[in-house]
């Protein structure tokens, strides 16, 4: 459906906490089914459009140049054990010319996926289970929110459950506002709310390490680097508060770099939150970190606006995540990021 109004998620998401900026550069193009030059818009459409790219997963174009893809369905890997089967993540995410910024099913950490959110601790009344290995909890597709094209951004809502067993445990609202690219980059906001059905859940990172929430997994790449406001330097970084982190390199051959960086919002809870780096191609923004996050089922007439420490609110984290292409430019192997606009 396409739409030339304001794109705006509904009003039971909460305020942005999140601001996660992913600078892509733009280098040669990638072929992925389908392709949507073999039946172009009108001029005045869209220049976005959905097309399904299998029962499991949905992408997105701008023109004929692909932005992502949604995999709502299970995806599975041959030779990779069962237990490995996950849905709701994104990949590829693309750069702006059709090159894959991400990875998924890698040999080293095969419950890696794309961009993806998780956790290692999850507390459902008094049982314990393992979103982040996919271990007796999980995430399952249950209907659209939204779909939307306008002139300038696209609108993807996704509503999931967290299901241990055949029981639902909490609900969650998934929200994808992807932005036309423009010289400077693109930007796609993304956004969560999470809301327990009937038990308390709790939410925590691994301890020691913090890795456990909004995760980017890179594709094969070289000349890796990582800028924090710390600076640049080879090690990895674990139980380290930071307000963005950036990831550059060269993809799939490239001979100009690529990346990612995640900025946090002041407004996030915790600010800055913990995070975790990794040089084989992490960014994870560990947040609650090793400090739980527990929230009880929402009271039906209560706002959805809390930071999900309040019994009777929702765990309403809505993590507006602001990812963006960034210009054209060789950064040297390396990042100048600072803060993203507004």
């Amino acid at each position: 459906m396409s739409r030339t109004s304001s794109l705006a998620p509904r009003a039971a998401v909460a305020g942005p906490l999140v601001a996660l900026l992913l600078a892509l550069g733009r280098h040669g193009s990638a072929a992925e089914p389908p392709n949507p030059a073999a039946n172009p818009a009108p001029a005045s459409a869209s220049p976005f459009r959905f097309l399904t790219v299998s029962e499991e997963s949905l992408g997105l174009w701008e023109g004929d140049r692909p932005v992502l893809v949604y995999h709502h369905g299970v995806v599975t890997r041959e030779g990779v054990p069962a237990d490995r089967a996950r849905s709701t993540y994104i990949h590829p995410l693309y750069g702006l010319d059709g090159e894959v910024l991400t990875d998924d099913f890698p040999a080293d950490h095969t419950h890696h996926r794309g961009l993806f959110w998780a956790w290692p601790h999850v507390k459902i009344g008094t049982a314990h289970h393992d979103l982040w290995m996919l271990r007796g909890v999980r995430q399952s597709f249950e209907h659209w929110l939204a779909r939307e094209t306008g002139p300038d951004t696209a609108l993807l809502g996704v509503e999931n459950g967290w299901y241990v067993g055949a029981k639902r445990v909490l609900r969650e609202q998934a929200w994808f506002r992807i932005h036309r690219a423009t010289a400077q980059g693109r930007a796609v906001d993304v956004e969560f709310v999470w809301e327990p059905t009937e038990q308390p859940v709790t939410l925590a990172g691994a301890e020691g390490k913090s890795y456990g929430g909004l995760t980017l997994r890179f594709a094969p790449r070289t000349q890796t680097v990582i800028t924090t406001p710390l600076g640049q330097g080879p090690d990895d970084l674990a139980m380290t508060r930071l307000p963005w982190a950036d990831l550059s390199a060269r993809f799939a051959g490239r001979d100009t770099p690529s990346g990612a960086a995640i900025f946090i919002s002041p407004s996030h809870p915790d600010y800055p939150p913990m995070w975790l780096t990794r040089h084989y191609g992490v960014l994870c923004v560990g947040w609650p970190g090793s400090n739980r996050r527990h929230s009880s089922r929402a009271n039906p007439s209560a706002a959805g606006t809390g930071s999900g420490s309040t019994a009777g609110r929702p765990m309403a984290t809505r993590w507006p995540a602001l990812m963006r292409i960034m210009p054209r430019v060789n950064r040297g192997g390396g990042s100048k990021t600072t803060r993203p606009p507004g």
